[in-house]
């Protein structure tokens, strides 16, 4: 099984990166060299497409990492096309109600348990067709991810979050804030009240809770409070991050008179 998805049934939590902007053959292994677990690639937020995407998780193959993808909507079509390139989960944004999730659940499983087309021996399989076993195996690998950013989707909550084949229901933080009318208020109590609903939720379906966290220090905090599908910041984010902490340390030591 999917290793990520296999902690997660555990109780455990897991932690990765989604990338917005390096889509280069070696961020895969870089990640994994760091300890992420997995790696989502946005295609809703960034330059990737179709072409890219396949580049990008070919390169997850030998890295020891999940490969997975955050899609541009729920109408991408067909869903399951990013599956056969080899994505091992599946974010879907902008979901809102019972019947738009339990949609995406039939794109994305086979028969019985959907209706995704069937197309063995290409890159989902390693191009060799299996047998009848690959389709309850497939099923039970793919991670299912419900992004949760709107407040409609907050208020239909439950009846999302129960969906058969939900495995994570991630908090869309900065565009729930702004659709309630608080945009980036993350300290204001009508979103700390979302972030404990959702846990809550998600601990009575058997659902992980995922979140991407701007620090180490709000990854901590709301590990603590039940999330367990973390997202250490953006690549983007740590780059910069990074590179600033290393760039104002060289200034504070330039600055520093040199005793003579």
């Amino acid at each position: 099984m999917n290793p990520v998805k296999a902690k997660l049934k555990r109780g455990d939590y897991v932690c990765g990166q989604m990338v917005l902007e390096f889509f280069t053959p070696g961020i895969a292994a870089v990640l994994h060299s760091a300890g992420a677990e997995f790696v989502i690639f946005d295609m809703e937020h960034s330059r990737c497409d179709m072409s890219l995407l396949a580049h990008m998780i070919a390169t997850c193959a030998g890295a020891g990492i999940v490969p997975m993808v955050r899609v541009p909507d729920a109408n991408f079509a067909p869903l399951s096309r990013v599956c056969d390139l080899g994505a091992r989960g599946v974010m879907i944004p902008r979901i809102e109600s019972r019947e738009q999730m339990s949609e995406v659940v039939a794109e994305l499983k086979y028969a019985p348990q959907g209706r995704r087309g069937v197309a063995l021996g290409i890159a989902h399989d390693g191009y060799c067709a299996a047998g009848p076993s690959y389709f309850p195996e497939s099923n039970e690998d793919l991670l299912i991810i419900a992004l949760l950013e709107t407040a409609r989707a907050f208020e239909r909550l439950d009846e999302i979050v129960s969906v058969p084949g939900v495995d994570v229901a991630w908090m869309g933080h900065y565009d729930l804030t702004a659709s309630m009318g608080i945009p980036a208020e993350f300290e204001h109590p009508k979103f700390l009240g979302c972030m404990d609903a959702l846990v809550k939720v998600c601990v009575r379906h058997k659902v992980a809770p995922g979140f991407l966290p701007a620090t180490a220090k709000d990854a901590s905090r709301w590990i603590r409070s039940g999330f367990r599908m973390i997202s250490l910041g953006t690549d983007i984010g740590t780059f910069i991050q990074g590179f600033r902490s290393f760039h104002n340390a060289v200034e504070e030591t330039h600055r520093t008179p040199i005793s003579i």
